[in-house]
């Protein structure tokens, strides 16, 4: 179920990401209201929302809600063996188990 939802995210956010950056910002046509003597229009109302911008509100919930969902799902994921906690007694056995052997003298050059 992880699994599924982190791919669907990734296809959420690649979509998302893909369908702000092929539209067009609101102040691409500021330019051409200038010359062409609808300057009324310049800061006007946009009108109804197009394709693009309804199908990037309808990802963006979509990424907001499976955001939060994974982020419920890992928070309460339990890990079954943490190899970083076991070190300790990983290096505990080896201890016991290298051969102690005792110095009869020193080894200084002289």
């Amino acid at each position: 179920m992880y699994e599924v939802l982190m791919v669907v995210y990734l296809m959420v956010s690649i979509g998302l990401v893909g369908l702000i950056l092929i539209q067009q910002g609101k102040g691409a046509d500021m330019g051409a209201s200038f010359g062409a003597g609808a300057s009324g229009t310049l800061f006007g109302s946009s009108g109804s929302g197009n394709f693009l911008t309804r199908s990037t509100a309808v990802l963006a919930i979509g990424f907001f809600a499976l955001s939060l969902i994974i982020g419920n799902l890992s928070a309460n994921h339990v890990k079954q063996g943490d190899a970083w906690n076991e070190i300790n007694s990983a290096a505990e056995q080896v201890v016991e188990q290298a051969p102690v052997t005792e110095e009869t003298g020193t080894n200084i050059p002289d």
